[in-house]
């Protein structure tokens, strides 16, 4: 009796099997989250930005050139644009120095630091902010070591500055630029960097033509997450900033609360909007180029 033997390959999965027979069943199950989406987030904010294309008259873009015509406006546009600048520039410096360090650590302290980075992440906004208040305030810790060491007679006022606002901003979106380093880190080749430097490579040339176009993406991820977050966050940008040092989120929520104007607003939603999408085609375009050199 001839004994059967089963193909050697019957039992692999057949290439290219799909989790979903066709594209009508992923549509469906998708369908639910789509919809909730479009209801919740995409509808009030279609609505909110055509208030600013819209008015008596019909539609134009009068609000928009009306806005930028501001001095102010102008003034607050190009302080919320340059504060997100740097401080996306200074995280991806610190972010990259403190991923490579954490990066090559024994496991069982790559765990621990990675712990210390996402530690703040779970403390409210609310209260890292009011931190700075205690640290940088006239009576704060900053004030009494420079007072005491004698390299100023007066307390030195932080609060209420750009500084103050980009240092709490920086605090803020560190953690997610590490992060993010820290991930792409891990996916290159462990070979690379020896390798470059058995090469005659240096430091400098290894980060620049190794290091970095290896870890574009997750430069282009951690870019995006800080730039958008100094863009939008309120609340650091309100308690270390004040009404001295206006950014384009205080200003929206001034122009809705105090003077109830909703066409205002819509300009300055939609500016930000514009902003963190082109930050983010930028970032990309920018590691695009770099990777084909």
């Amino acid at each position: 009796m001839r004994r059967r033997v089963a193909h050697p390959t019957a039992a692999v999965p057949r290439k290219g099997l799909e989790m979903f027979h066709n594209r009508a069943e992923a549509l469906a199950l998708a369908l639910p989250a789509a919809v909730f989406a479009a209801v919740v987030f995409l509808a009030p904010v279609v609505i909110l930005l055509a208030e600013g294309f819209h008015n008596a008259e019909g539609w134009s873009v009068a609000a928009y050139t009306g806005f930028l015509s501001d001095p102010l406006n102008r003034t607050v546009f190009l302080r919320t644009l340059r504060l997100g600048a740097t401080v996306t520039v200074v995280a991806a410096v610190i972010g990259y120095a403190a991923a490579f360090a954490i990066v090559n650590l024994p496991p069982t302290a790559k765990g621990r630091m990675i712990g210390l980075v996402v530690l703040p992440l779970m403390i409210s906004p609310v209260a890292r902010t009011y931190a700075w208040i205690v640290i940088l305030g006239r009576t704060g810790i900053v004030n009494q070591a420079l007072t005491s060491v004698g390299l100023t007679d007066e307390p030195i006022r932080f609060l209420f500055t750009e500084t103050a606002v980009f240092v709490g901003l920086l605090q803020l979106f560190l953690p997610l630029m590490i992060l993010a380093l820290i991930s792409a880190l891990e996916n290159m080749p462990k070979d690379a960097i020896p390798a470059a430097r058995v090469l005659g490579a240096n430091w400098f040339q290894v980060f620049w033509k190794v290091i970095l176009p290896l870890t574009k993406e997750g430069l282009v991820i951690g870019g995006t997450l800080v730039f958008t977050g100094s863009l939008t966050a309120y609340i650091t940008p309100a308690i270390l900033g004040g009404s001295k040092v206006l950014m384009l989120e205080t200003l929206l929520f001034q122009r809705v609360t105090v003077a109830n104007d909703f066409v205002s607003a819509s300009v300055i939603a939609f500016i930000l909007i514009v902003m963190s999408f082109a930050a983010n085609l930028l970032l990309k375009r920018l590691a695009t180029a770099r990777s084909k050199r």
